[in-house]
């Protein structure tokens, strides 16, 4: 799968090196390409913002410059997302549906945003990774490519991906691991019975009360 950044932070992504998405992207399985959007300022000063129109605090990203990176990819069949606070906010099921797209360009927006002409002109859909306000879109971008590159082939394995939080409508079970007894409290004798059954439906249950207790609203 492959991301290509539009950003004026590039360096913000070095995060992404590490860990699982980095082993994906040394392995090829998934490829994120960093693209400096001040590199196509025609400004000597590498310029890309100027004031707004109407008044009003802050700075706006001009639209000639953000244009001009977007088309310097190849690839114009590629879906564009601008991660704005504006956007529809990121669930698990939007995950799932972007995954199955084979080439995401990711807008990050930065200090006052984006002039609307180049957001209408160029991307397909606004997502959001809360109702909040960040101070550009580069943070929500790493969420978007983290949570979306664990459903690439070979990333994680897709067990993984079957049980965990969100995907069946439930929170997931609790998990132990060793020392069997941590603290005075004991692993629960149902999960050391190699019963597969009886886990399995423990698991349920448990899913099923957690998700009762942090999250109500999902039952409804």
């Amino acid at each position: 799968m492959n991301f290509d950044v539009l950003t004026l932070f590039p360096e913000m992504f070095d995060s992404l090196k590490s860990s699982i998405i980095g082993r994906a992207q040394e392995k090829n399985l998934i490829n994120i390409n960093l693209i400096n959007i001040r590199d196509f300022s025609k400004d000597k000063h590498k310029k890309v913002d100027d004031t707004p129109y109407g008044g009003g605090a802050g700075m706006i990203m001009k639209p000639d410059v953000v244009y001009d990176a977007y088309d310097s990819i190849q690839d114009k069949n590629a879906k564009v997302i601008y991660m704005s606070p504006q956007g529809q906010k990121l669930t698990q099921k939007k995950v799932c549906e972007l995954a199955n797209e084979k080439h995401l360009i990711i807008l990050c927006g930065h200090y006052e945003g984006i002039d609307q002409r180049v957001i209408d002109e160029i991307v397909d859909e606004e997502i959001s990774i809360g109702d909040y306000v960040l101070t550009g879109g580069e943070l929500p971008a790493m969420v978007l490519i983290d949570a979306v590159s664990r459903y690439a082939d070979g990333v994680i394995t897709k067990e993984s991906t079957v049980e965990e939080s969100f995907t069946n409508g439930l929170l997931e079970y609790p998990q132990y691991t060793r020392p069997e007894v941590f603290r005075g409290v004991r692993v629960p004798e149902i999960l050391l019975s190699g019963h597969h059954e009886n886990i399995e439906k423990w698991r349920k249950e448990k899913s099923l009360e957690v998700t009762k207790n942090k999250r109500p609203d999902m039952l409804k």
